[in-house]
Parts: C-alpha cells; sequence; structure tokens
C-alpha cells in the first residue's frame, strides 16, 4: 500500500467522568496491533493532566501512559464522551484541547464529549452534534454552537463531533477511512464485528410515534439489497419504489424514515465506497470503476468524488492503492 499522510499518533484525553464505552472504542480502533493485515502502526496514549489512575464509573479505572503534555506530539487527539454530560472538565484538558487546535491538530469527540470542547470554546461559532437528548443542554448552555440535531458525526474547522454510543464507532471509523482509507478503515471494521460506515442520520433513532408495520422495514430492506447487488445499472426512486410496491412518494418517505437520508443520496453513498475499493484494490481504469459503480462516467464520479471526499478518483487511488502482497500468492 502506498505510503500515506495521516494520523498515527493518537492522543485519548481523559479525566474523571468520560465514558468507559468510548475508551473502549478509541482503543479498540487505534489501539489494536494490525499491522498484519496491512493497517498503520498506530501510537495510542492515554493522557491525562496528573499520572493518577482515572475512576471511571462501574469501578473500573484507566491509567495514563502519557500527560497532557504528549498532545503536543500526538497527529490527533480524542475526547471520550461523558457519564454525565455536564461535568466539568478540568483547567487543564481544557487549556490542552485549546493549545492542539491552535497547532493545527485534529480533534475529534465522541457523543457528550462535544460539551467538552464547547467548555473550551473550541465550539464557539461551528457546528457540532451530540446525542439528540443532548442537543437541547448543548444550545442553551453554549447558545454560540451550531448545534445539529440530525447528524452522525460533523466536520467544521478540523473538529469533528459525534452523536451518540454507536455514532462514536462511525466516526472513528470516518477517521481511519479519511486520513488511511477505506481498505484500513474495512479491515478494522471487520475485526470489530460492525459496519465499517452506516448511511443516513440520528434523525432514524430520535423517538417519534411511527405506525409502520416491520414488513415495511423488511421490504425496504429487501430493495436496498437489490440495489447493491445491481449498483451498476440505473436506478430511479420510481423504479425502486415499484420494486417495493408503493408510491415514489410512499417509497422516499418511508425510505428517510428508516435510514434517515433519501434513496438518491443512499445510492450515492454506496457507488462512492464501492468506486473506492475498486479504486484501492484493482488496477481498473477510471472509467470502468465509474461503470461498475453506476456512476455512468468518469467525469459524474469525478464531481461525486470532489463534493463528497474532497478528492478526485485518481488521487484517491495514488493515495490509497493496494499493491499485491507477493507473499500471499
Amino acid at each position: 500500500m502506498a505510503t500515506t499522510p495521516g494520523p498515527t499518533r493518537i492522543a485519548l484525553v481523559a479525566f474523571p467522568g468520560v465514558r468507559a464505552f468510548d475508551v473502549s472504542v478509541i482503543t479498540e480502533v487505534w489501539g489494536v496491533d494490525r499491522t498484519d493485515r496491512g493497517a498503520p502502526p498506530f501510537e495510542l496514549r492515554r493522557t491525562a493532566a496528573e499520572p493518577a489512575p482515572v475512576a471511571l464509573r462501574g469501578g473500573l479505572s484507566l491509567t495514563p501512559d502519557r500527560t497532557l503534555a504528549w498532545l503536543a506530539r500526538a497527529d490527533l487527539v480524542v475526547v471520550p464522551g461523558l457519564d454525565d454530560h455536564l461535568t466539568p472538565a478540568p483547567a487543564p484538558v481544557l487549556a490542552a484541547l485549546r493549545r492542539a487546535h491552535t497547532r493545527g491538530t485534529p480533534i475529534a469527540s465522541l457523543c457528550g464529549g462535544a460539551f467538552t470542547l464547547a467548555q473550551a470554546g473550541l465550539l464557539d461559532g461551528r457546528r457540532a452534534v451530540t446525542h439528540w437528548r443532548l442537543t437541547d443542554d448543548l444550545r442553551a448552555g453554549h447558545p454560540e454552537v451550531k448545534a445539529i440535531q440530525d447528524a452522525l458525526f460533523l466536520y467544521d474547522d478540523n473538529i469533528w463531533t459525534s452523536a451518540g454510543t454507536a455514532a462514536g464507532i462511525d466516526l472513528c471509523l470516518h477517521l481511519v477511512r479519511t486520513f488511511h482509507g477505506a481498505e484500513t478503515a474495512a479491515t478494522i471494521a471487520r475485526s470489530m464485528v460492525t459496519a465499517p460506515f452506516r448511511t443516513g442520520t440520528q434523525a432514524q433513532f430520535i423517538e417519534h410515534p411511527t405506525p409502520r408495520a416491520d414488513r415495511d422495514a423488511d421490504t425496504l430492506a429487501a430493495v436496498r439489497a437489490f440495489a447493491l447487488a445491481h449498483l451498476a445499472e440505473p436506478h430511479t426512486v420510481a423504479a425502486l419504489a415499484a420494486r417495493a410496491g408503493m408510491s415514489p412518494r410512499s417509497f422516499a418517505r418511508r425510505f428517510q424514515a428508516t435510514t434517515g437520508t433519501t434513496p438518491l443520496r443512499w445510492l450515492i453513498t454506496q457507488r462512492i465506497a464501492a468506486a473506492q475499493k475498486l479504486l484501492e484494490r484493482t488496477d481498473l481504469p477510471l472509467p470502468e470503476v465509474a461503470r461498475r459503480t453506476g456512476f455512468g462516467s468518469e467525469i459524474t464520479m469525478r464531481q461525486h468524488f470532489a463534493t463528497h471526499l474532497s478528492t478526485s478518483p485518481r488521487d484517491y487511488r495514488l493515495a490509497f492503492h493496494r499493491q499485491p502482497d507477493p507473499d500471499r500468492g
């Protein structure tokens, strides 16, 4: 695989009140050696203001192996969520986060960790997301933050924030995919027995009355499976709706209620993911990659890569193309 720039020194910021689950997610993504499967040699450090163990809920504790001074060496800083989102972060933590952002180090927070970044003033005037149940509290306590309710994760000015629990996994894998390619993210996701990415937004999880029968969800799942199996073919909302036995309007409404996104946006996401895999794993010409993934033309594929990945298919291949391993035949 081509040498790629990207964060390999990861700082986990710990202080009393951070969630054990989020600490585990960060550790599972960046703290496991998967170099034998092609992943970069990540160096994950558990940082805290003091070297003493940090108490976590449930009788657990985290022993730091570095102080906050190590953030100056980190390529990426990750802040876990909080058991109580109103927990005030220690002043040294807030100061260290501000210094890291000033240096240009990417910073990510999981779930209620957005409140920690808000306390540090790093989200002022920026878009951010947290668990949908906490959005009103974020808006009330930090009105200068542009709190968004329905996203799974957001990026704004070198800062990432994510929604609750599983969305933290989504964000961590997204960061790996962004900096090290879809193949590396898929390798880690397979090891974790989770999807390398989920489509949609938090809207699909927000509590609201829904009278739809389970068979609707099963029908929509079957339609999505069909579209994935025939990704190279053109698909319209009307044609997919007909396969589901619904009117286009009802199909689009129920599709978005189930997945959190529209049918066409879902298709674009799937096509981009499929194109990434082909660019990483094969030497197929770009027009053929575009044809196989349903974009139709290289120009259309290039436009979608620019919009969604801020790069071109050609540059993506140069960065992430995986050469065959001669030792594996």
